[in-house]
């Protein structure tokens, strides 16, 4: 059973000796791996409590302690320009593992429909993610979580794509598009970077034009940048796109990737197999439905994508919910309107391969941070994560 906000506050005050708590509040969506809640001292403090659910949730909280210790040590040194979650206390469970306790982490979630072009909050986006492939490697694998070459990256790639396709819901010519894409070694010549694995809008907190903390640092690893950037290529608006690529770029410093765009835009469309598969394995058929009328979705646009150029007098014939231009990039299919990708992205998560096509999003509740609309209104914008996992604004656990 669920632990009840009292329960998760008498940790937190077991956690931080002399914590005097004066309330407490649920989160908006519950999860499977963790309980969480947000709790409110009387010096008006706020602490965030998060409780494993079981064995393996414990030992990934533990994992994630070790990260965040090393992470806020890379802030306090200047090298990443946005805060992290901090432990502070520990509470030991009756059942075993630990509940832990941190601060709560300036900024509301990001809007990503607000954003737009020039060196504003877009560009900010673009250098904070850069920061965090700049990273030392050594700070994933000293956590003891997972790290990846590229040739074993992209079998995991596969590996799902295999899957997918014995559900003998995926359209054959999508199967064949996305099998080319795994087999073009070319693409998949990358070096491997710090990555946070699970970035979403609920997860990115902002204030103004600055990107105040990152969250929910659980699905880290050494692998692929490309999923970093994915949620954004495919849900941010176009014209917010162009200015996060450039500002992330010019603060790398050793990037030679040429297909990162298109790994991302890859990225993005395997995020509807992983929700079909989700929807399988749950036994959801409702979930199976949405999946299968995306995946239609898709075959049909990157159809159209990846037909030769219109002559100039049909260069308007392309409408609809996939409008926008192609990219010269291999594998990135024609945009959605702005209105229309945040439709259809609200039901997907970008996929994590060491997960087992489970969305991340049932782990972690956005409200433990932002639990009321008075206070940051932007957090009314992401949906609970009962029904729809999202690349762009799912609601998953802003604690960290």
């Amino acid at each position: 059973m669920p632990r009840s906000p009292l329960s998760l506050a008498a940790l937190a005050t077991v956690a931080i000796p002399g914590l005097d708590a004066v309330d407490v509040r649920a989160a908006v969506a519950g999860g499977s791996e963790f309980d969480v809640a947000l709790v409110i001292d009387a010096a008006r403090r706020r602490w965030v409590v998060r409780a494993p659910t079981s064995a393996v949730a414990g030992a990934a909280l533990e994992a994630e302690v070790v990260l965040l210790e090393a992470l806020g040590a890379q802030v306090d040194a200047g090298a990443l320009p946005f805060e992290v979650p901090r432990p502070v206390g520990f509470a030991h469970l009756p059942e075993g593992g630990r509940a832990a306790v941190h601060a709560m982490v300036p900024g509301h979630p990001l809007v990503l429909s607000a954003l737009g072009p020039g060196p504003g909050l877009s560009a900010a986006l673009g250098r904070a993610l850069a920061a965090l492939h700049e990273l030392p490697t050594s700070l994933v694998e000293n956590a003891g979580m997972p790290t990846y070459e590229p040739d074993e990256y992209r079998a995991r790639r596969q590996a799902e794509v295999d899957e997918a396709a014995r559900t003998g819901k995926v359209p054959t010519a999508l199967l064949r598009r996305w099998e080319a894409r795994l087999e073009d070694v070319a693409l998949w010549r990358f070096r491997p970077t710090v990555v946070h694995g699970d970035l979403t809008a609920a997860h990115v907190l902002v204030d103004g034009d600055d990107v105040t903390g990152v969250l929910d640092w659980g699905h880290a690893a050494v692998a692929d940048p490309a999923d970093d950037l994915a949620w954004l290529l495919v849900a941010a608006p176009p014209e917010a796109v162009e200015s996060i690529l450039e500002a992330y770029q010019l603060r790398r410093t050793e990037l030679t990737d040429p297909y990162l765009t298109a790994r991302a835009m890859l990225a993005g469309e395997l995020a509807l197999a992983r929700w079909l598969l989700y929807g399988v394995r749950t036994g959801r058929p409702d979930v199976v439905d949405d999946a299968v009328a995306m995946l239609h979705d898709l075959d049909a646009q990157t159809r159209i994508a990846d037909e030769p150029a219109p002559e100039p007098e049909r260069a308007g014939a392309v409408s609809g919910a996939w409008a926008g231009a192609v990219t010269p990039e291999p594998s990135v299919p024609i945009r959605r309107s702005s209105a229309e990708r945040s439709a259809a992205t609200e039901r997907i998560e970008l996929p994590h391969p060491s997960e087992d096509a489970h969305p991340a999003v049932d782990d972690h509740p956005t409200a433990d941070e932002h639990p009321t609309a008075d206070e940051h209104p932007a957090a009314d914008e992401h949906p609970t994560a009962d029904e729809h996992p999202a690349v762009d604004d799912h609601p998953t656990e802003a604690a960290g």
